[in-house]
């Protein structure tokens, strides 16, 4: 009985300081890869399926970071992107920019709209997962 006990106790204090991560992705395979990939290295993972849900979860979940596509139905993600760094509520999460758009511009246009970072899909996990500890130490 005890050692159930520690163990519960072990798992409830891991599960509790993982890192947070918002996915807002409406890709499902997209989703679906990156999402499974995060959590084996140890993220827990909140997803949203658009912008709008995206704000609305950023807002109440107060991930620790959150990773979002920028082309998103209903709101994208420069728009949510812009209503989540004018929140003061969300403002200092960070927030890395994911879109397949790689074209001149588009990392500034990222970084214009509240982005503190910037990557392309598809997706290099060491190159993202670098990222994203560097904004988590800021």
């Amino acid at each position: 009985m005890i050692k159930s006990i520690y163990t519960i106790r072990r798992l409830y204090r891991q599960k509790n300081s993982m890192t947070k991560v918002l996915l807002v992705e409406d890709n499902e395979m997209n989703r679906d890869m990156l999402s499974r990939r995060l959590e084996r290295k140890g993220y827990e993972v909140l997803i949203a399926i658009d912008g709008a849900e995206g704000v609305s979860m950023g807002m109440e979940s107060k991930p620790d970071i959150i990773l979002m596509d920028m082309s998103l139905p209903i709101i994208d993600g420069w728009t949510a992107t812009q209503q989540l760094k004018t929140n003061p509520d969300t403002t200092n999460i960070p927030i890395i920019a994911l879109t397949a758009h790689a074209m001149g511009g588009d990392r500034e246009k990222a970084l214009a709209a509240g982005c503190d970072d910037y990557d392309t899909k598809p997706i290099d996990l060491p190159r993202l997962l670098s990222k994203m500890a560097n904004l988590l130490k800021a």
